[in-house]
């Protein structure tokens, strides 16, 4: 059955100098011609772009002064006839045009469905359909060139030179069933299932090793700020901000409630999370915010812990690094422009081997020690994503644990003499199990799961 022509808005909706409405399907050209005033975009050359007006057939007058681009397939994102009509920003301008398009025959598109078609018509596989939402959520340079090269094919290709690997180990394991006579066929093929086993589970062992820096390239490291009251976390949080986003004030208490922002540190995105500083309080606004910066602990992947160098340890902060104990963190001595207080050697034994860092954030002094300290912490100092094969989808992560499994159970099974067509089982699965990471084979309602979660024109 031959696909129907879509339609959606393919920018943020909002004023601009320029907004595009999208269509795909056979349909496309014919029915962005029939509002066409110009020349005839049934007869140009593709990939080429032309100025027209849009007319309204029920009125017959102007509605829009546009440019339109004409993209014939296979040639096209979608491997279908693309048009791309350009018209002024605005929300009454771009969506006028998008009715119009929709009486003239073509559907709206559901969230996702261009890239989906794409997926479906085999111009990519599903990770790269998956690494298309990763590019336009990337929040760091570093971020954007990993999924840059998933969309590349990278991962694709890695997952499918072990997929085959893995298909012609079973392909020789069924010579061996089917022709029991050959004497040596059996030695050869248990030598060939212990290598190639072993070969692909470092493989994909690599890969979930580099999982961890993926996943926090993709949805950032959730850090959050603790401390007592008035030890200078709203301040920290502006300093790696940059901005005045939290209020700074010398009042105990003053942030009520969780703030977060997005920062880029060294490359790395951190959803930066500036908590109400946790004491016992009587006041039930603050004791509600206490509450939520406890939860944020038990959900954060760093911890910055501020102490005040202008005051002696307290009974609460000592409490803070029993809270933190068994999680990453790195100590931050706040205010030393102030005459210190503090026993430090007191802070560097209870903080063990966790990473101590001294920073006066009224005078910007220490800030820099601070990012390269988290920079170590994650990704030991700089990030290279050059040559390196990053995966940082959840699913993908989920996929390679089960694969690494069924390998495992294979290898045992060899080394415990099970016989060669149960070892197959094991092998087999694991050629399924990547196959779903590229799409080769999925569930369709995990395909349109997947996709519901793209943006609307997309």
């Amino acid at each position: 059955m031959e696909a129907d022509t879509i339609a959606a808005i393919s920018t943020p909706i909002g004023e601009g100098a320029i907004a595009i409405v999208r269509l795909s399907g056979p349909e496309a050209t014919e029915i962005a011609n029939g509002l066409f005033q110009g020349v005839s975009l049934t007869s140009v050359d593709s990939h080429t772009i032309h100025y027209g007006k849009i007319i309204d057939p029920s009125t017959n007058e102007v509605a829009e002064e546009v440019m339109v681009t004409v993209m014939k397939g296979p040639r096209t994102f979608t491997r279908e006839d693309v048009v791309e009509i350009n018209c002024h920003g605005g929300l009454a301008s771009v969506n006028r045009l998008l009715e119009l398009v929709l009486y003239q025959g073509a559907r709206m598109a559901e969230p996702g469905e261009f890239t989906k078609r794409a997926f479906l018509n085999g111009r990519i596989d599903l990770s790269q359909a998956e690494a298309v939402m990763d590019l336009i959520r990337a929040k760091t340079d570093k971020a954007m060139n990993v999924a840059l090269k998933q969309m590349d094919g990278r991962l694709s290709n890695l997952i499918a030179r072990l997929r085959q690997e893995l298909l012609e180990t079973v392909a020789h394991v069924e010579v061996n069933i089917d022709y029991p006579e050959y004497d040596d066929v059996e030695e050869m093929s248990h030598q060939m299932l212990i290598e190639k086993t072993r070969h692909v589970y470092s493989e994909i062992e690599r890969l979930l090793e580099m999982a961890k820096q993926g996943k926090i390239l993709r949805e950032g490291l959730a850090t959050a700020i603790i401390g007592r009251p008035n030890v200078g976390k709203s301040s920290l949080l502006n300093a790696l901000v940059q901005e005045n986003k939290a209020i700074v004030t010398d009042i105990p208490g003053t942030t009520r409630d969780v703030i977060e922002e997005y920062v880029n540190i060294r490359g790395v995105p951190l959803r930066l999370v500036d908590t109400a500083g946790i004491r016992e309080t009587e006041d039930i606004v603050e004791r509600i915010g206490v509450e939520r910066s406890r939860q944020v602990l038990k959900e954060s992947d760093l911890i910055l812990l501020v102490l005040n160098n202008n005051s002696e340890l307290t009974e609460e902060d000592i409490l803070l690094f029993q809270a933190v104990e068994g999680l990453e963190v790195i100590v931050i001595v706040n205010k030393t422009d102030l005459d210190q207080k503090i026993d430090l050697d007191k802070v560097k034994q209870l903080a063990e081997n966790q990473k101590v860092i001294t920073t006066a954030l009224i005078e910007e002094k220490g800030i820099d020690e601070l990012e390269q300290a988290i920079a170590d912490t994650f990704f030991e100092g700089e990030l290279d994503v050059g040559d390196l094969t990053y995966v940082s989808n959840v699913r993908h992560i989920q996929l390679l644990k089960q694969s690494l499994q069924s390998l495992s159970d294979a290898m045992h099974g060899i080394e415990e003499g099970m016989p060669i067509d149960l070892v197959q089982i094991d092998v087999t699965r694991t050629w399924e199990l990547l196959g779903e990471i590229i799409g080769d084979a999925v569930h369709e309602s995990l395909i349109d799961q997947l996709f519901s979660q793209f943006c609307l024109g997309k």
